[in-house]
């Protein structure tokens, strides 16, 4: 498990690079197995990695809002905030 917030954040944009990367390759090669497969383990890592993230340091966007007593987005730190890196 990952304990740094700046880590984990860092991993999300990686998984998401990826994801998006071979997406545009099966864009061309909609037929290629491994390419599938390949995405579908990454999607399954980034999304085990955003929960994570958002059970230690709250909602990554205001769509991932799960609360329904507060507004849980604009409770931590904002990216351009000290404690927030």
């Amino acid at each position: 498990m990952t304990k740094d917030r700046s880590t984990l954040l860092h991993r999300i944009q990686a998984e998401d690079f990826v994801l998006y990367e071979v997406a545009l390759y099966l864009d061309g090669h909609p037929t290629c197995k491994k390419a599938l497969r390949y995405y579908h383990e990454h999607k399954k890592i980034a999304a085990m990695l955003k929960a994570e993230f958002e059970e230690k340091f709250g909602p990554l966007s205001i769509y991932h809002n799960h609360s329904e007593q507060n507004w849980d987005w604009a409770c931590g730190p904002w990216p351009w905030e000290k404690e927030a890196n």
